[in-house]
């Protein structure tokens, strides 16, 4: 009984990183597009004197949080997975999290990547941007999508955590989670 319970406990500690390892194999051949949840941004929601345009007044990221998104550029860089093109949401938290993995001058701003409730006539608005971006995406690297948890909830209807990169690809059924790559 004792063996049965540890061999399931190994199991699924095994499977994210069975599902991280599927996930490198897609991106080491490149042209794929990869929804990224910015790092750790402790709390939630904004503050009452929220602005877009002033990181302040913003939930930002955590010094973990910056640890995490140089990790996630050093672990793009060391397993060969050639970023070309890397869209952020006009966040600060997701904005400082594609600089500091992948550099300022690679990172552009896409406001159809903010959050996004999910299950409201914008959600599919933006699923639709999304679908039309992988359409068109004919880069040989890879298209990184730095955004937020609940714009992948909405898009994707799978949750993310902070941090964790989700490859995402089109198929007849629509958008489709074909890898996830989590980083600890």
């Amino acid at each position: 009984m004792i063996r049965a319970l540890i061999i399931i406990a190994a199991l699924a500690l095994a499977l994210p990183a069975h599902a991280t390892e599927a996930g490198w194999a897609l991106l080491r051949n490149g042209g794929q597009v990869v929804l990224l949840n910015h790092a750790n941004a402790p709390g939630s929601g904004e503050p009452a004197a929220f602005d877009i345009e002033a990181c302040r007044t913003q939930r930002n990221l955590s010094e973990q949080g910056r640890q995490q998104a140089r990790r996630i550029g050093a672990l793009f860089a060391a397993r060969s997975a050639p970023v070309q093109e890397v869209l952020a949401s006009r966040y600060c938290r997701t904005k400082e999290t594609a600089e500091l993995a992948f550099g300022a001058s690679l990172v552009e701003t896409a406001d159809w990547l903010d959050p996004v409730e999910p299950e409201t006539p914008e959600a599919e608005v933006r699923a639709q941007k999304l679908r039309e971006t992988i359409e068109a995406y004919t880069g040989s690297g890879i298209l990184v999508l730095v955004t937020h948890g609940d714009f992948i909830q909405a898009v994707l209807g799978t949750r993310s955590r902070e941090g964790e990169a989700v490859v995402v690809n089109l198929n007849e059924n629509g958008l489709h989670a074909a890898a996830r790559i989590v980083f600890n």
